[in-house]
């Protein structure tokens, strides 16, 4: 990097970069969010995508990149607290990558969704108890880092049969994924037996439905760090904090697409399936022995994706996972626009993912979902897209199970 590159990415408005980068990383006390935004960076050569690997290095930044710096295919998203935007915004037209400013002041969405969880819930009535749900079908397959239960919803209308397997909220500051798995709980609830499709799923497999992935992360977006990603567990050696839980599966283990760095949103973690969130899944699929599909959800991009992520090589089934159908019923709704194909294709190299695990498994249908938007809210939906995301969703996964119902193997 260069003389002038290093100078303007080590002036910040404010000081004491060591203090900051620990809160940034391991402390996260009731931080908020005001004046940070959100840019989108347009890479036109591997000469930009370099730039923009090493500006995601500048620990004192504290910068949040919510997609990686990839290829110059790919805008780059990335959150910027208020006291890093001169260094950045000079650090870019020094080197004329162009950006836009997608987000202007990330604590003003912050202050709007939480006003639009207080007026939902002040608008239910005081009976309302969401856990009913749980009681009915809960199973616990574990507990996490600290020590909360890992709910699995089971809907069965018999013994035996074969299972398909979806999960949401591994990520947890993906909160229009959880809030999606409710949607899908209380539709197959009220479906069965009207639903002519659904109907006949059920009557020959079990849904399996895990909400909260990564429930330690979930809470503490709840209550420290809205923006935190990992799971919560204490990482040995270093002051970081977590683990991405969707690099932490013996698929490609530790390969290209993943951090050794504790400190990094991708770090991989010290062996494959460190994390009790992910041992818990890999358990319960060995067990289990008979799942069919496995379906993933995250946000955000709109895409559905099949393995692999670790490497180019297809995965031998390749020509029927590509799922055309699945994403017309799901734009047929509301005409939301998914790219779909094999993640190392369609969106970047990714080592030691959930599908790529499962698929390996022998689960052939795996699957993962990127859901709403494209950047322009990122991780902050509107409360007002949230039943239209759990809706059109609903759709596209339906096509998958229906899929592999009609397609035994």
């Amino acid at each position: 990097m260069d003389t002038f590159s290093q100078k303007c990415l080590k002036t910040t408005t404010f000081g004491c970069p060591i203090n900051l980068a620990i809160t940034k990383h391991y402390l996260y006390f009731s931080i908020y969010l005001f004046e940070h935004q959100v840019l989108r960076i347009t890479p036109i050569s591997e000469v930009q995508i370099n730039l923009l690997k090493e500006l995601s290095k500048q620990d004192h930044l504290l910068l949040d990149f919510w997609t990686e710096p990839i290829h110059d295919s790919l805008a780059v998203d990335v959150r910027v607290p208020f006291h890093s935007l001169q260094a950045v915004r000079a650090f870019l037209g020094y080197h004329e990558i162009h950006y836009e400013i997608m987000i202007h002041d990330l604590q003003d969405l912050m202050d709007e969704e939480q006003r639009e969880m207080m007026k939902s819930r002040a608008s239910q009535p005081r009976t309302t108890d969401d856990s009913w749900i749980f009681d009915l079908f809960k199973l616990v397959i574990g507990k996490s880092y600290e020590g909360r239960p890992l709910n699995v919803l089971k809907f069965s209308t018999g013994a035996n049969r074969p299972g398909i397997w979806i999960d949401t909220g591994i990520h947890a500051r993906e909160w229009v994924t959880p809030a999606s798995g409710t949607w899908f709980a209380k539709k197959i609830v009220s479906d069965y037996g009207h639903d002519t499709v659904l109907t006949a799923i059920l009557d020959k497999f079990d849904i399996f439905l895990e909400i909260v992935t990564n429930p330690d992360g979930f809470h503490f977006t709840h209550t420290s760090n809205r923006m935190w990603r990992k799971t919560r567990k204490p990482n040995d050696g270093s002051i970081c904090v977590g683990v991405d839980a969707n690099r932490n599966w013996d698929a490609g283990f530790s390969g290209a697409g993943s951090s050794n760095n504790p400190c990094s949103e991708t770090y991989r973690g010290p062996s494959a399936h460190s994390e009790p969130e992910v041992k818990a899944i890999v358990d319960f699929v060995k067990s289990h022995g008979n799942l069919k599909a496995f379906v993933s959800i995250h946000s955000y991009s709109q895409m559905l994706l099949y393995p692999y992520g670790y490497t180019r090589t297809p995965c031998k089934d390749q020509a029927e996972l590509v799922r055309p159908k699945a994403v017309t019923d799901l734009k047929s709704l509301y005409g939301t626009n998914y790219k779909y194909g094999s993640i190392i294709n369609v969106i970047y190299q990714a080592s030691g993912g959930t599908i790529d695990w499962t698929y390996n498994q022998g689960i052939k249908y795996s699957y993962t979902f990127e859901l709403r938007d494209t950047g322009r809210y990122g991780f902050m939906l509107p409360a007002n897209q949230i039943i239209p995301t759990a809706e059109e969703t609903w759709l596209a996964l339906m096509a998958i199970m229906e899929h592999t119902k009609n397609n035994p193997y």
